[in-house]
């Protein structure tokens, strides 16, 4: 175990290099909203189960060590993280059965993170969802706790791309297909993973620690990712969004 956490350390010091912004992205402004810990308050949930696979598979991780090291990343970034610190390798279904236990216990479980409907509601221009989880998993997720109506087709996954968050490659994947340029986008995150990757694509982070899984550090973690500011209350959201670009 502390072998583990020791390289999970190392790796999770690694900085991003900020990419060249395609040009081309243009449009209306957008709302991007991270899902996991945002929109739904799936934090400990999801912790608990991987801590139990893991657990269960030979890989003896705490649910504090997984949220500590592994919370806003990709399941197959945290297999191979995993695999790398221990140098040994996890069941070749590993992925796809925590996915079937996540998505059974959500679909009865989940709840909507508190307030997530009235912002949504008074949200004004286009919103979308970017995750790092799977497409079924945000989907599910969404539409278990009623919040789907409000994205239409706006869902992205981190599995559309090569790289994971840290890396700003969902964002700037997000910013291509909605034709909008990445310096007009907001970001809601609740991890400094995901604040750091919405900064290395050129847009602007507000962190998000209303969670239950959010703790003391959270918001100090957050700021010093990158996030322009930090918000307790999904309620404050739109006052927040215009105080900052004026919308």
């Amino acid at each position: 175990m502390f072998t583990l956490i020791l390289a999970f350390a190392d790796s999770s010091a690694q900085c991003v290099r900020r990419p060249n912004i395609p040009a081309e992205a243009s449009g209306d402004p957008v709302v991007i909203f991270d899902c996991n810990g945002v929109l739904v308050d799936s934090e400990p949930l999801a912790t608990a189960i991987l801590s139990q696979e893991f657990t269960r598979a030979g890989f003896p991780l705490t649910p504090d060590v997984i949220a500590r090291y592994f919370t806003g990343r990709r399941p197959s970034d945290i297999v191979a993280e995993v695999e790398n610190a221990s140098g040994r390798k996890l069941p070749p279904n590993f992925i796809g059965a925590i996915a079937s236990v996540i998505l059974r216990r959500f679909r009865s479980e989940l709840r909507a993170t508190h307030h997530a409907g009235h912002a949504l509601s008074w949200l004004r221009g286009p919103k979308c969802v970017a995750s790092s989880s799977s497409h079924e998993r945000i989907r599910v997720s969404l539409e278990c706790t009623g919040l789907i109506r409000f994205f239409d087709a706006n869902l992205f996954s981190a599995s559309d791309v090569r790289k994971g968050k840290p890396a700003p490659d969902l964002f700037l994947y997000v910013a291509g297909k909605l034709r909008v340029k990445p310096s007009e986008c907001i970001v809601v995150e609740d991890s400094p993973v995901g604040v750091a990757a919405s900064v290395a694509a050129g847009m602007t982070a507000i962190g998000f620690v209303g969670g239950s899984h959010a703790g003391n550090q959270l918001e100090n973690q957050l700021r010093l990712a990158g996030a322009r500011t930090v918000i307790s209350d999904l309620r404050a959201l739109k006052s927040t969004i215009i105080d900052l670009r004026g919308w």
